[in-house]
């Protein structure tokens, strides 16, 4: 069996109240895109994990496919030996989720290779104990998230009319380091009205929480941003805890010059919605 993990971009993503957990409580909008991941998982004599592609700083025992797979297999003895293999496209420590969506879909996976028979509230709770966003990755669509990053509500969001650009330098943000430099506070824009919201202002509405402390850590972060900017994007941001940086443009903007300018320097995907 073989399926294709995409990731995710943050549209805003506010720090909104400290949990009792130790987590925080948060509001975002998340948006899938389709840059994938290649999972592959087979029934096997054996259990086996392999990963290439894009290399990540991480045992193999330590990978959120191989976590997965453990949870599911407590709970559920009719599990076998399976071979995974894992090649990786999407770059990690980025912002865009790609590990979290491996997670998901292995779930997924297994539910269908075993016949479980979980359902999607089933399915979004083994995906929420693997990491808070998880969770997202089992109907994979846009939603207004909150708590945890693991509560969706639905939203209508229509990006037909722009395209995207995503910039990722050779650079990682640490989650647990990024919190330790925010100070919780309300959002100052309900992000649930993103979609009734024109684009042209979420400039002066959308915030990422996270970029103020780690663009003065990284500050080709925001060097990126303001290119962006200079390049005629609509709208442009970090997306999560860092280290991807997208704008968005309209979709009959020549952006050629401005792509192939980052290409040279760093990862670069465009996106046609």
């Amino acid at each position: 069996m073989t399926e294709h993990p995409n990731c995710k971009i943050n549209l805003g993503l506010n720090i909104v109240s400290k949990r009792t957990d130790g987590y925080h409580n948060l509001e975002s909008v998340f948006y899938p895109l389709p840059i994938c991941d290649m999972l592959e998982i087979e029934k096997a004599d054996n259990f086996s994990f392999e990963q290439d592609g894009i290399a990540l700083d991480c045992a193999g025992s330590d990978n959120l496919c191989v976590k997965a797979y453990r949870l599911m297999q407590k709970d559920f003895p009719q599990i076998g030996p399976v071979a995974i293999r894992l090649t990786k496209n999407i770059p990690s420590g980025a912002g865009l989720g790609g590990g979290s969506s491996d997670a998901a879909f292995t779930i997924k996976m297994l539910n269908s290779l075993f016949q479980l028979g979980l359902q999607t509230e089933q399915l979004q709770g083994y995906a929420a104990r693997i990491g808070a966003d998880c969770a997202f990755f089992i109907e994979n669509k846009a939603v207004f998230a909150s708590q945890k990053g693991d509560v969706f509500q639905d939203i209508a969001l229509d990006l037909s009319g722009y395209r995207l650009l995503l910039v990722k330098p050779d650079v990682g943000v640490s989650t647990a380091e990024a919190y330790k430099s925010i100070v919780p506070a309300p959002a100052p824009f309900d992000l649930r009205k993103l979609g009734s919201t024109p684009m042209e202002e979420w400039k002066q509405l959308v915030t990422n929480d996270f970029e103020k402390s780690i663009f003065e850590k990284l500050p080709v972060l925001r060097e990126i941003k303001e290119r962006m900017y200079q390049g005629g994007a609509v709208y442009a941001a970090m997306s999560g805890s860092g280290s991807t940086i997208y704008g968005f443009f309209a979709k009959n903007q020549d952006i050629t010059e401005l792509r192939t300018d980052f290409e040279k320097r760093f990862f670069t995907a465009e996106i046609e919605f």
